[in-house]
Formats: C-alpha cells, structure tokens, sequence
C-alpha cells in the first residue's frame, strides 16, 4: 500500500498549489498507512488493510479493530502524550496551511503586476483568487479528518485555478498583443502573444519557486512528528504487531 500522507489535511494548500512539493512527508519524512480523523473525544486512525485496521485513542486507552488493548501504565502514558501532542500540532500544521495560502494570494497578485495586466483585470484577478482562497481556509478549517482529502487533491484545486485564471489572464494579453500589433509593434505583439501561449506551463513553476519560502515553517514541525513517532514506538495492537501509527525515515 502506497502510504498516505499522515498530515495531507493540515498541509493541503501546499498539496494543492505546490505539487506536493513541501509537505510534511517529503521535508520531514513522515507517512503513515492510515487516515487520521480528530474527534472531540478520541483520535481514530483507520485503513483498509491490514490489521489493525482501526486503532482508537483515548486519554491513554487505546483499542484496535474494537477491542480494548492491555497497557502497562508507562505505555499508558506515552498514548496519553501521544494523543495531547498530536492535537496540539494539528493548529499548527493548519496555520501553516492557511500562510501558504496566503503566499499564494500574494503571488498571484504579483504575477498580475509583471505582466503588466491592465487594471480591470488584475481587479478580477485578485477578486477571483481571493475567493478561492477563501473557499480552501474555510474548508480547511471544518476539517477534521485526512478523509476530507482523498483522491488527487493537487491536481484537481491546480485544474479549476487554471480553468478559471488562465482564460482571465490569456485574453488580457491577447488584448495587449492586438494593441501592440495595431501600433505597428509586431515584435511586442509576438512577444505577448508567446507570454500567453507559455503561461500554463511557466506560471506552475513560478508559483512553486514563490512556496519554496515555506520550507523553514514546515521543518519547525519535524521534531513534533519525531516525537509522536518516538511516544509510540514498541506499542503493540491487540494482534501483536507493532502500532506504527507514523513512521519517520531519513
């Protein structure tokens, strides 16, 4: 099984407009086989297979596949910080969320300037970023659960930005090409009109290069995972094998 990304909900907006660039699997090396949903009153990682193939944690108590599992009390312990420590780093992992995001506004914003975009459409261009920024926080914010982003995430926010900016941005400098063209400007005309036919294809980039300035906040949660990683090591489930809940390689 291809592992999930343990913490993919509170990262999404760098799945989304970074191509999974910066997450926390790739920068601190940290994947998991399970979903995470982060209930009021217990932690539930859960998958298909194989067993256990859900494990509930609950102030120190934990049961897998629905059956109460024996603890020694300093095993008690570790589940407890464990499960406090995890649902601290969940706000953080969000915050840093919904600051790429913010990048990502800011970025576009830019984009609209450099390519010299006239007034009503950069207007139009931030208004429609805005709100897709607005729609992935508030969605961000109900989240509770990996399962809220299953599927090719990335790839599905990167299509409907490009669906509804590109067309926006393309025809302003088709616009700017035909009124350099009418000017007699026929090199400025071809130069705009390249600018549109490349934008798919070097916006993405730019945008990614722009994220790479996250990089510092995502690394200031590694030790966090390292530590949940390390509260539940030699943890068994109620089969015997070990928890394994998240794993943190090199």
């Amino acid at each position: 099984m291809y592992p999930r990304r343990l913490f993919l909900a509170l990262t999404v907006s760098l799945a989304a407009f970074a191509a999974d660039a910066q997450d926390l699997a790739t920068t601190c090396h940290a994947t998991s086989s399970y979903d995470l949903t982060v209930a009021p009153d217990h932690l539930l990682f859960d998958r298909q297979q194989p067993a256990p193939r859900q494990v509930e944690l609950h102030d120190g108590h934990l049961r897998t596949d629905g059956a109460a599992v024996s603890l020694r009390p300093d095993e008690q312990d570790r589940l407890s910080l464990f499960e406090r420590e995890l649902r601290a780093l969940v706000p953080r992992g969000k915050a840093v969320a919904n600051k790429g995001v913010d990048m990502l506004v800011s970025a576009m914003h830019d984009e609209g300037s450099r390519l010299s975009l006239s007034p009503d459409t950069r207007a139009e261009l931030d208004r429609r970023v805005a709100a897709r920024a607005a729609e992935l926080k508030q969605r961000l914010a109900n989240s509770n659960s990996t399962h809220d982003w299953q599927g090719n995430l990335a790839d599905e926010y990167a299509n409907q930005i490009a669906s509804d900016l590109m067309p926006l941005i393309a025809n302003d400098l088709g616009q700017q090409a035909m009124n350099a063209a009418m000017t007699g400007d026929l090199q400025a005309a071809a130069n705009l009109r390249d600018t549109a036919a490349d934008l798919a294809t070097q916006l993405r980039p730019r945008l990614e290069q722009r994220m790479q300035a996250l990089t510092p906040q995502i690394q200031a949660l590694c030790p966090s995972v390292q530590r949940l990683a390390e509260l539940q090591q030699d943890i068994r489930a109620g089969n015997g094998q070990p928890l394994n809940l998240i794993q943190v390689g090199q």
